[in-house]
């Protein structure tokens, strides 16, 4: 299987990313998994499509330590020379996702950024059941998701306009089934005319086919927040954050 991952974070849109998300929202997570999961230093965590790092980093700061895993050899690379740099606990790893087996036992282990929904139905579940393998009962897995069908079909749109620094960003976005799935073709336009076109795909879950897929891997979902250990998440809400405990 070609990861989507592979597909979309060249070129510019890796760079997107880092400008999009902002940093108050990163410390927000950090500060909820810090209290929510009672993280100490030297509790091991496993961050799976790590991405540039921005949990990763941020946790090691705290005296976390922390299993980096992403495809991407830019990102991995990244991370590697930050923490060599700040002496940093982040232990940064060039994987495939879907063949990479986790070893161990953590604490915690995240997938934020909407990172999962790359994953039809049959890789998410192997995924989840690896996962789960690596933590032991009681643990937690959080799952960052804004492609949830509860978040899309609410808000679907074929068709947007957006300006980040000097790109114009065009998406165009079908709605498909068989499986369930968002399929976005995006242009980047810079100021002299150039232009490079990605497609990706965000495969489509209800929060009640989630609840099944963590149940068949070993897990329970305890908790699904649009703001993050303060918030429930109720209907349209733009991004979700699901907890669950490995049983």
């Amino acid at each position: 299987m070609t990861n989507i991952n592979d597909l979309f974070f060249d070129g510019h849109y890796k760079d997107i990313w880092r400008a999009i998300i902002p940093a108050q929202l990163t410390d927000r997570e950090i500060r909820f998994m810090l209290e929510y999961f009672d993280l100490k230093p030297g509790d091991e965590v496993l961050d799976m499509m790590c991405g540039y790092g921005r949990h990763s980093l941020a946790l090691a700061e705290k005296g976390i330590r922390v299993t980096a895993v992403d495809n991407l050899l830019e990102y991995i690379t990244e991370i590697r020379d930050k923490a060599l740099a700040s002496n940093l606990p982040v232990f940064p790893l060039l994987a495939n996702i879907i063949d990479y087996h986790p070893t161990g036992r953590y604490k915690l282990a995240i997938c934020m950024g909407n990172s999962l929904n790359f994953f039809d139905a049959g890789n998410t579940a192997k995924l989840l059941q690896y996962w789960a393998e690596a933590l032991a009962p009681g643990s937690h897995l959080l799952i960052n998701s804004w492609s949830l069908a509860e978040i899309v079909i609410p808000q679907f749109v074929e068709r947007s306009e957006a300006e980040q620094g000097d790109l114009k960003i065009i998406s165009h976005s079908k709605y498909l089934f068989h499986p369930t799935r968002v399929e976005t073709e995006t242009q980047m336009i810079d100021t002299v005319g150039g232009i490079e076109t990605k497609t990706a795909i965000d495969y489509i879950f209800s929060v009640n086919e989630i609840e099944l897929l963590l149940k068949e891997a070993g897990f329970l979902l305890r908790e699904v927040y649009s703001i993050p250990g303060r918030k429930k998440f109720t209907l349209g809400e733009p991004r979700a954050y699901i907890v669950a405990t490995r049983q």
